[in-house]
């Protein structure tokens, strides 16, 4: 099976991410281990290969977005915040109809957390309907690898749309009411009570390949050394 050439816990525990030190993998059989890392489908929910949730299941995957504020910690501004999740079958083209509000002109930043480090690497000023093509080439990288994350933007409408290592949408932006149409018209509903996988206990998945996969993107997307 292809899944989990290597497996990595999540390097960088968000407040909201469990971070004592028991783990629920810690006293499972190689068995049990497989056993649950081979389970990608919770009942609809069809999860990508990037990444599985803890054994106990403190978060069951489903589809579903709901409305959330982020507080820049410099200056206390506060900008709205939509946080989605997507069954696989239908994640990617989601991801590509959420750029279209952006305009025709976007920014992208590459993210990567291979070798365990951070890095992002920022391109500007690429036309949107160049990088959605791109990104089709890319598509397997984008949705199964744990490790790569892309974010495009708008800085002049400040709106930016994240496809995360989780492989959660996130969209930042004081308007976001085109982009609730969108998640709307792809039967991504709201659920204000809806959990995401990043606020349990998780692990990732990459491999070699897809580390390759990564470099070569980044080339087509004209970006050829690490900005850190």
């Amino acid at each position: 099976m292809k899944f989990l050439k290597q497996l990595i816990p999540n390097p960088t525990p968000t407040p909201s991410e469990p971070s004592g030190p028991h783990s629920s993998f810690e006293d499972l059989s190689g068995n049990q281990l497989e056993e649950h890392l081979a389970v990608a489908r919770y009942g609809s929910f069809l999860l990508t290969d990037a990444v599985r949730p803890s054994f106990n299941l403190e978060v069951v995957p489903s589809a579903g977005y709901r409305r959330d504020v982020y507080t820049d910690k410099d200056n206390g501004a506060e900008v709205p915040v939509l946080m989605a999740a997507q069954t696989k079958e239908k994640l990617f083209d989601l991801f590509l109809d959420l750029l279209d509000p952006l305009g025709n002109e976007v920014d992208v930043v590459l993210e990567s957390s291979h070798d365990g480090r951070k890095t992002d690497q920022y391109r500007e000023q690429i036309d949107l309907p160049i990088l959605k093509s791109t990104l089709y080439d890319f598509e397997d990288l984008l949705l199964n690898d744990g490790c790569t994350g892309i974010a495009v933007l708008n800085p002049r409408k400040e709106l930016e749309v994240q496809f995360d290592e989780h492989k959660l949408l996130i969209v930042y932006g004081r308007e976001l009411i085109d982009f609730e149409q969108i998640l709307f018209d792809n039967r991504c509903d709201p659920s204000e009570g809806i959990r995401f996988i990043t606020e349990g206990e998780h692990v990732h998945s990459s491999s070699e390949e897809f580390r390759d996969a990564y470099e070569q993107l980044s080339h087509r997307l004209g970006i050829d050394e690490y900005e850190f």
